[in-house]
């Protein structure tokens, strides 16, 4: 099995701009870890949740098409939904927006479910200085590609982070597809 998985052009710059657009427009609210916690040493990024968004429908039959095919061909896990909205994470300079070191399978009833991250990166990558995507699927880390439109897939349970953004805002769309606990 590959533990990372990458799908460039998962979305044309159009589309970017478009998810981009619907970000921008709505009302941020401050990053939270599961369970509502918030710690800024942790994470510093602002959310919006594309569920808030009506004409944001085409963003998940998008999703669906990309998770279909990478889980067939790369990670053959047992999915039988997504039961969270996409979000939009904006990592700003003005905050060294960042996310340490996690996983996404967790103790919540939803997070407890995760079995597949999936990150679509939204922004150029001359847009912004830092804000790498970094997985760990071992004992070194892999570098995400951060080509506009990339979708970046690998298993909920491993660790990875977004390093902080020091000029600029990286744009990032995740979701998760759940499914019964791994055996």
């Amino acid at each position: 099995m590959i533990a990372v998985h990458s799908l460039p052009d998962a979305l044309s710059d159009a589309e970017c701009d478009r998810i981009v657009g619907y970000a921008r427009a709505a009302v941020p609210r401050d990053a939270r870890l599961v369970g509502a916690n918030r710690d800024h040493n942790l994470r510093r990024a602002e959310l919006t949740w594309l569920d808030d968004v009506p004409e944001a429908g085409w963003v998940m039959d998008r999703v669906i098409d990309m998770v279909r095919g990478a889980n067939r061909d790369v990670f053959g896990f047992d999915l039988t939904e997504f039961g969270e909205s996409p979000q939009v994470a904006r990592y700003g300079a003005e905050r060294e927006g960042h996310f340490d070191w996690h996983a996404d399978i967790g103790d919540g009833r939803l997070a407890a479910k995760r079995k597949l991250t999936i990150v679509v990166q939204l922004s150029a990558a001359d847009d912004y200085t830092g804000g790498l995507l970094e997985v760990m699927p071992s004992g070194h880390a892999v570098t995400a590609n951060a080509a506009r439109g990339t979708a970046t897939l690998f298993p909920a349970f491993l660790l990875h982070r977004v390093t902080p953004v020091t000029a600029g805002e990286r744009f990032s769309l995740t979701v998760w597809a759940h499914g019964p606990a791994f055996r």
